[in-house]
């Protein structure tokens, strides 16, 4: 009978990846913000609607696949990620974030899909929709003209809908000291959804481009500014206990309490490059022969 794998030991966050983590971080921010800068200053907007609308008003307004699917559709999966978001920090995972940690993220996410509404409702900018470009009947005013009513009816910068999928950046900063590549994939599902749902609203006149640049911004940048403040305590070990505790025969001891038991330089160096595991012959060491005769038989065996 084979003998039975030993249980494999819980994953560590990474500390080291940190700082690089948090440079790409803002790198990122600064050049999502000059992004977001040049297309105010390049007037795309106008030229972008033009092309998706006119005179008689925008023809995919109430297309079934934007009105229904990506902007009806998108506030049902913006509510039930939440959801899923909340049940996790409630039953928290054996090997991942901490309650602290799932708790934290989400009061992000909902801090960005309260923000950018907020904002929007104090503007008094209105949407393509509105405006005599596209069938409406108001001028068409930039939204940095402060003070500078068009006269319509506002209310149209920055997008409210496109949160709905950027705010679930939180997801993948969440994950990323634990799990590096479910974050990646959490990232771009979310770019992804951010994305359509976003361009749905353009296409249907609800929105310019620009509007929804700066939501995606606004969502990374209270992301980025929360990030200092969630990141795992004490790399997100469990705290040691006594060797004399209770634990189970055959079940490996706590990593955290071997690498302390190893020096405190080698615990703080555990991390050196993604996840940490106590090495299998370190836990189940193989005897060496005491004396060796020089025989064929004893070299083999060591």
């Amino acid at each position: 009978m084979a003998p039975r794998r030993p249980p494999a030991l819980r994953r560590v966050p990474r500390r080291r990846g940190t700082l690089r983590w948090q440079a790409r971080d803002l790198l990122l921010l600064a050049v999502g913000l000059l992004a977001a800068l040049a297309w105010d200053v390049s007037g795309a907007d106008l030229a972008f609607s033009a092309w998706a609308g006119g005179a008689r008003g925008f023809p995919l307004r109430e297309h079934w696949l934007l009105a229904r699917v990506l902007h009806d559709g998108g506030r049902v999966a913006a509510g039930t990620a939440l959801a899923l978001l909340a049940m996790t920090a409630a039953w928290r995972p054996a090997r991942g974030p901490t309650r602290r940690e799932h708790l934290g993220w989400l009061a992000v996410a909902l801090l960005a899909l309260l923000l950018v509404p907020l904002l929007k409702r104090a503007s008094q900018t209105s949407c393509p929709w509105d405006l005599l470009p596209f069938g409406g009947a108001w001028p068409y005013v930039g939204h940095w003209q402060v003070g500078v009513a068009d006269g319509g009816p506002g209310h149209c910068f920055p997008s409210g809908h496109a949160v709905t999928g950027w705010a679930f950046l939180a997801t993948g900063f969440l994950w990323r000291p634990w799990r590096p590549r479910l974050a990646g994939a959490l990232f771009a599902a979310v770019a992804v959804a951010g994305s359509a749902f976003a361009l749905a609203q353009v296409l249907r006149g609800a929105h310019f481009v620009s509007h929804t640049l700066w939501s995606a911004w606004l969502c990374l940048a209270v992301a980025v500014t929360a990030e200092p403040w969630l990141r795992p305590r004490d790399g997100g070990l469990p705290p040691c206990r006594d060797e004399a505790d209770d634990r189970p025969e055959g079940r490996p001891p706590n990593p955290g309490c071997i690498a302390g038991a190893m020096g405190a330089d080698a615990a703080d160096a555990r991390p050196a490059r993604g996840w940490r595991r106590i090495d299998r012959a370190q836990r189940h060491p193989i005897p060496e022969p005491a004396s060796c005769d020089g025989s064929l038989q004893c070299r083999s065996e060591r």
